[in-house]
């Protein structure tokens, strides 16, 4: 069987994975505290059909050898931590990242989650949650009575009661940051957890220690450029239409080599 049809195979399935990794990219466009992914690939071990070096008589050798190559696999797909734009609100729950740094949330398992999405919300009892009900952590529980809420560039959160003037501080924002967070691993809904790759997270108050600091009223979009990513999209479809040919040549020549007569 010639070897071309493997290896134009195993080429429009990575150009498949690189579209879907691209599709999700775009789906996710205007998705709060998205990192966009980018998918990477290797080429295949390869078939020596002489090594380089090789003795072509008593005097000389082979200078290159031959190699034939078996393709391309799929090697990870990376996540892109770069910042995204961001956008103001003026809604006092809405708190933005600038730099380094995840907030840290409690999921129902009990385990912290981490997410670059800060559109906060108030539950019935006043605590500060998620879109999906996860509370901070450390928790903030906001006074019934609140008339203003505010978070500092430090993560500190003060509020200003009915009746009062003065601002009491009611807890303090902790941010996490990782050595290695393209290791996360995703669990959608904008939340990660870390990993052995990851490494420990390293929790610290805003502005400290190369942790970022924290603007209330604006959100961070995703890092997604729709120009990039719809120029990828458009070489992955001709990639893979490029490996379509490359089969169908492949069953061409053999269609020519079973019509052969004596």
């Amino acid at each position: 069987m010639i070897r071309s049809l493997y290896t134009a195979a195993t080429g429009m399935k990575a150009q498949q994975l690189s579209i879907d990794t691209v599709s999700n990219n775009i789906s996710n466009v205007n998705t709060a505290g998205y990192k966009k992914q980018r998918a990477e690939f290797a080429d295949l071990m390869y078939q020596v059909m002489e090594y380089a070096g090789t003795s072509t008589s008593a005097t000389t050798i082979s200078p290159t050898g031959m190699e034939v190559g078996l393709g391309v696999r799929p090697t990870a797909i990376q996540k892109i931590f770069t910042q995204g734009n961001f956008k103001e609100t003026s809604n006092q729950l809405d708190i933005a990242i600038t730099g380094n740094g995840f907030f840290q949330v409690e999921l129902p398992d009990g385990t912290i989650g981490y997410t670059r999405n800060g559109g906060f919300k108030l539950d019935a009892n006043g605590t500060v949650v998620t879109a999906d009900g996860y509370p901070l952590v450390p928790q903030i529980t906001v006074p019934a009575d609140t008339t203003q809420f505010t978070v500092g560039a430090d993560g500190t959160v003060s509020v200003i009661q009915a009746g009062q003037t003065e601002a009491n501080i009611i807890g303090q924002l902790e941010l996490a940051d990782f050595i290695n967070p393209a290791d996360l691993h995703s669990l959608g809904d904008n939340n990660y957890i870390n990993t052995t790759a990851s490494g420990d997270p390293i929790v610290g108050i805003p502005g400290l220690n190369g942790i970022g600091q924290t603007r209330q009223g604006f959100l961070e979009l995703s890092n997604v450029q729709l120009v990039e990513e719809m120029t990828d999209l458009i070489t992955g479809q001709r990639a893979y239409e490029a490996g379509s040919k490359a089969i169908t040549t492949s069953d061409e020549m053999l269609s020519t080599v079973n019509q052969l007569k004596r």
